[in-house]
C-alpha cells in the first residue's frame, strides 16, 4: 500500500509540475528579477507583472497544500504504530496536514501580495 501511495503520489507531482511548468513559468519571475521589478516598479504595468507573479506562486502552494491533504486523507486511513512512535515524520498524517497548512498559508500570503501590487497600480494608472 505504501508503495503505490508514493508511486501514485510521484505521478501526481510529475503531472502538476508539468502543468504549472507551461503554465506559471512566464509569470514567475526569479528572485533576482522579482528584487528588481519591486525595487524599481513605478508603472501599472511594472505592478501588474510583480502580481501575476505572486498569483502564479499562489497557485503553486495551493497546488501543494490540496496535495498535502490528499497525502494526509490517505495516511489517515491506514494509521499505524508508526503514527504514535514518530508522529511528525514525513510518513504520517500530522506531518501532511501540517505542510498543508502551512502552503495554504503561504498562498493567502501570496494573493494578499498581488493584491497589494494590484492597488499600487491604481494610482500609477492615475498618473
Amino acid at each position: 500500500m505504501s508503495k503505490l501511495l508514493n508511486i501514485t503520489r510521484s505521478l501526481v507531482l510529475i503531472a502538476m509540475a508539468a502543468a504549472f511548468t507551461t503554465l506559471a513559468s512566464a509569470q514567475i519571475l526569479s528572485k533576482d528579477e522579482l528584487r528588481k521589478a519591486i525595487a524599481t516598479a513605478s508603472t501599472s504595468e511594472d505592478h501588474e507583472r510583480i502580481a501575476k507573479h505572486y498569483d502564479a506562486k499562489a497557485a503553486q502552494l495551493e497546488a501543494e497544500a490540496k496535495d498535502h491533504e490528499e497525502d494526509a486523507a490517505e495516511y489517515a486511513k491506514s494509521f499505524s504504530a508508526h503514527d504514535q512512535k514518530h508522529p511528525m515524520s514525513g510518513q504520517t498524517a500530522s506531518h501532511c496536514k501540517l505542510f498543508a497548512t502551512r502552503f495554504a498559508e503561504a498562498a493567502k500570503e501570496a494573493r494578499l501580495l498581488a493584491a497589494d501590487h494590484r492597488q499600487m497600480a491604481k494610482p500609477a494608472k492615475a498618473k
